[in-house]
């Protein structure tokens, strides 16, 4: 992998990752605490997993609007989760 260095935004500083977390976290909207932030030279990864599409994209607007300058890539996924098919039976 070939770095480049020059051009293009600045990296996001060490305080971006917290700064993040708490926004997501305080955003009644979203109060997501599972999402793991990490920063390349050339901007944020963003990881975890939500429960729906919605939250993901809404997570993605918040922080791009909060950092417009910083480049934001999603390793975000969306969890499954469906109503069980049949009833469960206790002994």
């Amino acid at each position: 992998m070939t770095e480049q260095h020059g051009g293009g935004a600045a990296p996001p500083d060490e305080y971006v990752e917290a700064e993040i977390h708490r926004m997501l976290a305080e955003d009644p909207a979203v109060a997501e605490q599972g999402i793991t932030v990490v920063r390349r030279e050339r901007g944020l990864v963003l990881y975890g997993e939500v429960e729906t599409p919605h939250r993901r994209e809404e997570i993605l607007r918040l922080v791009t609007e909060r950092f417009p300058d910083v480049p934001v890539t999603s390793d975000i996924g969306v969890i499954r989760a469906q109503a069980p098919t049949q009833a469960e039976e206790l002994p």
